[in-house]
């Protein structure tokens, strides 16, 4: 664990989330362990599901599937779990750095009990569960709209947001993905790589995998063409005058056609093509 999370506060905001939406919100470390929940307890569903052994190893990894594509996507990412139910999360970032996540889940996405009925109970046959205690609990879950889930997503990535403005999660300066986080964004426009890295903090290329992999969800390579990048793009917003060859220059890439290969990879667009799409210009 790389931060610490104020619990006092942090309960307080899950409890209100949980109060204009009614959905049970988690919150989750960088190593997917649960620190924190309003309510406690999970659904009387969820409770059932977990009764099969195979039906509680599939939620966890249902759960660690859902974090990674999140972390990997720096954005929420809504799907619906193993077992029918709608569940969302948002990666928690502070700087560049994945420090956990927030996730809402066990919604009930369907029209009616009896749409959602027959879709669960064909997911959840292959399990030895109590199905008719399974079928009351179905019919105990609230019917959501998508709008609804929607709506919920946006504010629990606002509520992701404001967790970090309020301080409520502080980075311990002292772990080595920091030291490595505060290294990579000031020196990611020098002519860094994994050798170089690795050589720096006296560590192997597959630690430095695993850290890279865990807190930015990709390689460190991928990390790092995706900090030059943000920055062409803001280059290229706030100096409409500066030639694409220096902003290639200035972002790290020493080759241009190299620096417009991976520009247009990661945007969906050329460098010039973006500039001049960019509503800020004149």
């Amino acid at each position: 664990m790389i931060s610490t999370f104020d619990l006092t506060k942090l309960n307080a905001l899950l409890k209100d989330f949980y109060t204009l939406t009614h959905i049970r919100i988690t919150v989750f470390d960088e190593t997917f362990r649960e620190l924190a929940a309003y309510p406690e307890q999970i659904a009387p569903f969820c409770r059932i599901i977990r009764t099969d052994s195979h039906a509680a190893l599939n939620c966890k990894m249902c759960d660690r599937h859902a974090c990674e594509t999140a972390a990997g996507r720096r954005t929420a990412y809504t799907y619906r779990c193993h077992a029918g139910l709608t569940e969302s999360i948002v990666p928690l970032y502070q700087s560049n750095l994945l420090i956990g996540y927030l996730f809402f889940g066990h919604v009930f996405p369907y029209e009616t009990h009896e749409d959602g009925w027959e879709s669960i109970e064909a997911l959840c046959r292959p399990y030895h569960l109590d199905m008719d205690a399974l079928k009351s609990a179905c019919w105990e879950l609230p019917l959501i709209s998508k709008d609804f889930i929607t709506s919920a997503s946006h504010i629990m990535q606002a509520v992701a947001s404001y967790l970090c403005l309020e301080r409520m999660v502080i980075l311990r300066q002292k772990d080595l993905p920091v030291q490595i986080d505060e290294y990579l964004s000031e020196h990611f426009t020098d002519e860094i790589d994994t050798p170089s890295l690795c050589e720096y903090f006296g560590i192997g290329k597959t630690t430095l995998y695993e850290i890279s992999k865990q807190n930015y969800g990709v390689g460190i390579a991928e990390h790092i063409r995706f900090l030059r990048i943000e920055k062409a793009k803001a280059l290229l917003s706030k100096y409409p005058q500066m030639r694409i060859s220096e902003i290639a220059s200035a972002c790290g890439f020493n080759d241009y056609n190299y620096f417009c290969t991976v520009f247009k990879k990661l945007v969906g667009i050329p460098p010039k093509q973006y500039r001049k799409s960019d509503p800020n210009q004149t």
